[in-house]
């Protein structure tokens, strides 16, 4: 196993990572880790899943169809 030192560490980052240590219940050194590995995790996200989870949150704030006639007269209403 290998150590790191990281140095020049700013005081923020270093209480934020902290704190978030506490709430999570791990050691300072367990978070910065656990925190590396999420980081080199390859993100994997579905096209179809995203438009889908779109369509329903569009459909949650009931959001109107941006049509090019919707988009020309929210243009009219603000020269107005």
């Amino acid at each position: 196993m290998y150590t790191i030192t990281l140095k020049s560490v700013p005081d923020d980052l270093y209480s934020r990572l902290k704190e978030a240590a506490r709430r999570n219940r791990r050691s300072l050194n367990q978070e910065a880790l656990f925190r590396i590995e999420q980081a080199e995790e390859p993100v994997r996200r579905d096209s179809e899943e995203i438009l889908r989870r779109i369509r329903e949150l569009r459909q949650a704030i009931r959001m109107p169809e941006i049509t090019d006639e919707f988009i020309n007269e929210a243009k009219r209403m603000a020269r107005e």
